[in-house]
């Protein structure tokens, strides 16, 4: 059994005043994860635990809302997250080879994160440019008409 985590105050305080917010616990649950995403830069088994303590629900009911959602990380992630679109129009243009390239240079495999902690590698359905595929998106930067000679100097960027 995982131990509990303990929240500051501050922690605390936050998510008791959402909890009384919604009229449904459920509904508080994802504003509170994303609040100690944001503090923590992941969400642990610890930290579900203690949520799930504190808003008296079970621990299967808060991960069940917890997993549903690709923008909340349960395991570390690195500084920067690099997200390269598979939807079908970057497939069709050839977005693989950007993947590779990215693949090669950072040693990692997609859902993995470099031994340094600087980069997670993610697929991501749609990035939303279409007109200029493929795109990767490394943070809240979007790169479009990606080719593989441009991702070292792109990478280098962000080290």
């Amino acid at each position: 059994m995982n131990k509990l985590f303990t929240f500051n105050n501050e922690e605390k305080e936050y998510i008791k005043k959402e909890k009384e917010n919604h009229e449904n616990t459920k509904s508080a649950v994802i504003e509170i994860i994303k609040f100690i995403q944001k503090k923590y830069n992941w969400v642990s088994d610890e930290h579900i635990n203690s949520i799930a303590k504190i808003l008296n629900i079970t621990n299967i009911e808060l991960e069940e809302i917890t997993t549903f959602y690709s923008q909340i990380f349960r395991k570390p992630i690195g500084k920067n997250i690099i997200r390269y679109c598979d939807s079908i129009v970057c497939y069709i243009n050839n977005y693989k080879i950007v993947q590779k390239e990215i693949e090669n240079i950072l040693k990692i495999k997609p859902g993995e994160t470099t031994k340094d902690k600087k980069f997670t590698l993610l697929p991501t359905c749609c990035l939303g440019n279409c007109d200029k595929s493929p795109v990767i998106m490394i943070n809240n930067n979007t790169y479009t008409n990606m080719q593989p000679n441009k991702i070292s100097m792109l990478l280098n960027k962000y080290k």
